[in-house]
C-alpha cells in the first residue's frame, strides 16, 4: 500500500522502516528538515537497537520518501498514520497543540481528494479526542464528512523503546477502534500477516486501552519493588518471591481478578494486606502503593452505596450477602458493609442469600454476625420474588441462574437494579439499570 506516517519519533520513525521493510511504499512527514535529511541519508533520528541498519536498508531501496508538506503526503497515499507527540502540560493534562495543527492541515489537504482515505491516530490520546476534536476538525477544514467520504481509526501502539522492532513484529494482538468496517478493513490491509490476532473495538474503547495497559505495567512494576522492600528488610530473596508469584497462571498472571466488580473481602484479603502493611512499616519500609489498597476499596463500597442513596428510593432489597457467591462467609463482606450503611440511613432493607442460614452459621461467621450485625436476622428473606416486588431499588451481589430468572420474572419498570456482577441478558430487565462501574 502507500502509506503516509506523520511525526518521526520513536513511534513513527520505527513504523515507517518496518513498513518498508515489508513491502509498502512510505512517506515519512515532519516539520523537523534534521529528522528528514537524516532519513534521507539512510540514518536513523533516534536511538533504538537495529534501527539504524533497517532505515538504511529500506532508504536504499527506494520504498521511503520523506516531506514536511502534509497536502503531498495525503494526495499520494491511501492511508495515513499519525504518531505525533502528545506530551504533559504541568497540570498533567495533554498538550494536543501539535495534533491540532497537524489536524487543520489534514482536513485542508483532505478537502481536494476525491478518494476516500483513512486516517489512523496512533499517538496516545485520552478517551474522547478522536471523536471530540479530530474528526471535527477534519470536517470542518476538509467540508468532508467521516465514514462518507474519508475514515478515521485509532491504533493504540505497545512499542517499547529499546525492543521496538521487535515489538512491532511480535505484538501481542492488533487493536483498531474505526468509524466503520470500511476503514478497518484498510488498516487490516496494512496488518493482515501480524502476530497476536486483529481485534476490532470502538474508538474511544481503543484509545482508553492504551491508558489501561500503561497503568497496570506502572502498577506491576511499584508493587514488584515495594515487596522488594519489604523482602529486602526481612533477608528474603525477593527475586525468588516474584518468580514463584508469576508461576501462578491461575490466579496472579490471569484474567482472575482482572474484571470490573464489586470490592473485595472475606477472611484472607483483608486481614492479609493489613499485616503486609503493618509489617512494613514495623521495617520502616514505605510502601504507599500497598497501603492505598485498602482505601481504594473502600471508596468503591461508597461509590455502590452513593449510587443507592442518590435515587432517593427507601426501599432497597440486597440479593446477596456473603462476601462471595457460594459461600456462607460474611467476615468483612462489602455486601454487609452496604447493608450496615442502609440500615444506618434509615433505610427499609430486606436481604436474600440462600447459602447464608442464620440458624446453621457456627464459628467465625456466627461469632461475626453476634457481635458485628445482630439484626440481621430479621432482615432475611427466604423468598427471592417477594423481595424484588417490594423492593424500590434491587442491589445485584449474586450471579446464579435462580436470580437471573427471578429478576426476569419480577422486575417492574418502576424499579432500579444496581448490578456489582456483571449480569447477562441485562437487556431483559425492565428496571432501569446501573452497574456499579461500567
Amino acid at each position: 500500500m502507500n502509506i503516509s506516517i506523520f511525526g518521526l519519533g520513536y513511534v513513527g520513525a520505527v513504523s515507517l522502516a518496518c513498513l518498508a521493510r515489508d513491502g509498502h511504499t512510505v512517506i515519512g512527514v515532519d516539520v523537523d528538515a534534521s529528522k528528514l535529511n537524516l532519513i534521507r541519508q539512510g540514518r536513523s533520528p533516534v536511538i533504538e537497537e537495529g534501527l539504524t541498519a533497517l532505515m538504511q536498508e529500506v532508504a536504499a531501496g527506494g520504498r521511503v520518501h520523506v516531506t514536511d508538506d502534509a497536502a503531498f503526503a495525503v494526495h499520494n497515499s491511501d492511508i495515513s498514520f499519525i504518531c505525533v507527540g502528545t506530551p504533559s502540560r504541568p497540570n498533567g493534562s495533554q498538550d494536543l497543540r501539535a495534533l491540532e495543527r497537524l489536524t487543520v492541515q489534514l482536513g485542508i489537504a483532505l478537502a481536494d481528494k476525491t478518494a476516500y482515505h483513512v486516517f489512523v491516530v496512533r499517538s496516545t490520546v485520552i478517551p474522547g479526542t478522536v471523536e471530540d476534536m479530530f474528526i471535527p476538525l477534519l470536517e470542518r477544514h476538509s467540508g468532508k464528512r467521516v465514514s462518507c467520504d474519508f475514515g478515521v481509526c485509532f491504533q493504540p501502539e505497545f512499542l517499547r523503546e529499546g525492543s521496538s522492532i521487535r515489538d512491532f513484529d511480535n505484538p501481542p494482538f492488533t487493536v483498531v477502534g474505526g468509524d466503520s468496517e470500511r476503514s478497518v478493513a484498510r488498516v487490516r490491509q496494512v496488518f493482515q500477516n501480524g502476530a497476536g490476532g486483529f481485534r476490532v473495538s470502538t474508538i474511544r474503547t481503543a484509545e482508553m486501552l492504551k491508558y489501561a495497559c500503561n497503568a497496570f505495567h506502572a502498577l506491576k512494576i511499584t508493587f514488584a519493588n515495594e515487596i522488594g522492600r519489604i523482602c529486602q528488610a526481612l533477608e528474603i530473596d525477593s527475586h525468588e518471591v516474584m518468580q514463584l508469584v508469576c508461576a501462578d497462571t491461575q490466579l496472579n498472571i490471569a484474567p482472575t481478578y482482572l474484571r470490573p466488580g464489586f470490592a473485595y473481602g472475606g477472611s484472607c484479603l483483608p486481614k492479609d494486606l493489613r499485616a503486609i502493611c503493618h509489617l512494613a512499616d514495623r521495617r520502616d519500609v514505605a510502601v504507599p502503593m500497598l497501603a492505598a489498597v485498602s482505601r481504594s476499596n473502600e471508596l468503591h463500597i461508597e461509590h455502590a452505596i452513593s449510587l443507592v442513596l442518590s435515587s432517593n428510593h427507601r426501599s432497597v432489597g440486597m440479593i446477596g450477602l456473603s462476601f462471595k457467591s457460594g459461600t456462607d462467609d460474611l467476615r468483612e463482606s462489602p455486601l454487609v458493609m452496604m447493608a450496615e450503611r442502609f440500615i444506618g440511613k434509615g433505610l427499609k432493607l430486606q436481604i436474600y442469600d440462600p447459602d447464608v442460614s442464620l440458624s446453621r452459621l457456627v464459628g467465625a461467621n456466627r461469632r461475626y454476625i453476634e457481635d458485628t450485625i445482630p439484626h440481621i436476622g430479621s432482615l432475611m428473606r427466604d423468598d427471592l420474588g417477594g423481595l424484588i416486588d417490594e423492593s424500590e431499588v434491587v442491589v445485584v451481589g449474586l450471579r446464579s441462574h435462580a436470580v437471573l430468572t427471578t429478576l426476569e420474572r419480577h422486575c417492574r419498570r418502576d424499579q432500579s437494579i444496581l448490578d456489582l456482577v456483571n449480569l447477562p441478558n441485562r437487556h431483559r430487565l425492565l428496571a432501569t439499570y446501573q452497574g456499579v462501574c461500567w
